[in-house]
């Protein structure tokens, strides 16, 4: 009895110090989030103060002020980086939901030796494709324009392969189910595999729209002018183009370009949650 006493007193100090230890480490990872926020409250000369001030003690809205209604088209930027992000998670889900379910359902000659590859560019280095898009880029005249932002992501690795291990889990039951009722291969598609797959197709989704949202070094080569730059460069550009180095400013344009990621999370974590958790579905 004394032993059974010892061990749930044990498996409960250990879950108690796992609980500690997860707290402790999510509170460091909103910490920069924390000082983020807080920064964009302040004027230049708290933001900057030494100790720092970890409370704005006179919060003011007037970085957000100089952010949006400056002499920079930043409203443009932000509404280019949702166009660009839309369309990147958009064209996204659609190549990857047709290629993880061929992937992941169908049998044909070379399908592991082409999945095999679709891994492998995973594992590539960005900035070794970023010379060679950025020439073709260029022999297509598309520099400066939305289909150059969003071409090179319409085929997402990461995607293909989320969709293709959720398949896996999706029962071939229904699949014949639905071949004997007289469907044909879109309609079983769309009316079996769609509807299972939106876990998946949510992550891939959020996952792609915040890649989108975050491509600042593509972006940066390929945009000239100040119209069709997204919001993380021209936010880049205008605090570097000031006389001086403005934190608040800085800190106003990094919260206003994480707001969206935000709420995209919020709006399908659940979804998101599900859709990582490969296997939730089981025959």
């Amino acid at each position: 009895m004394n032993t059974e006493r010892f061990r749930a007193r044990l498996t409960g100090a250990c879950r108690g110090a796992a609980l500690l230890l997860l707290t402790l480490v999510a509170l460091a990872s909103l910490l920069p989030l924390y000082w983020m926020a807080t920064g964009s409250l302040k004027l230049q000369q708290n933001a900057m103060s030494v100790p720092p001030e970890w409370f704005p003690q006179h919060p003011t809205f007037q970085n957000y002020q100089k952010l949006l209604f400056g002499s920079k088209p930043v409203l443009r930027w932000f509404l280019n980086s949702v166009v660009t992000a839309s369309a990147i998670a958009a064209t996204a889900v659609f190549t990857s939901t047709m290629a993880g379910y061929a992937f992941g359902k169908k049998r044909f000659p070379g399908r592991s030796v082409l999945f095999g590859l679709i891994v492998v560019t995973m594992i590539l280095p960005r900035e070794v494709t970023l010379v060679p898009l950025l020439v073709l880029m260029r022999q297509l005249g598309w520099v400066d324009s939305y289909l150059a932002l969003v071409a090179p992501f319409i085929c997402y690795p990461f995607g293909i392969f989320l969709v293709r291990q959720f398949m896996q889990a999706v029962p071939n039951d229904l699949l014949d189910a639905a071949s004997l009722d007289g469907a044909g291969e879109w309609a079983t598609f769309a009316r079996v595999v769609l509807p299972l797959a939106r876990p998946a197709i949510a992550a891939v989704g959020i996952f792609a729209f915040v890649s989108g949202w975050n491509e600042y070094l593509w972006q940066l080569m390929l945009l000239n002018r100040e119209e069709m730059l997204t919001l993380p460069v021209g936010v880049s550009k205008l605090v570097s183009s000031l006389t001086s180095f403005d934190m608040g400013v800085a800190m106003a344009g990094a919260t206003f370009a994480f707001l969206p990621m935000l709420i995209v999370y919020l709006a399908f974590q659940d979804y998101f949650v599900r859709g990582i958790t490969i296997g939730a579905v089981k025959g």
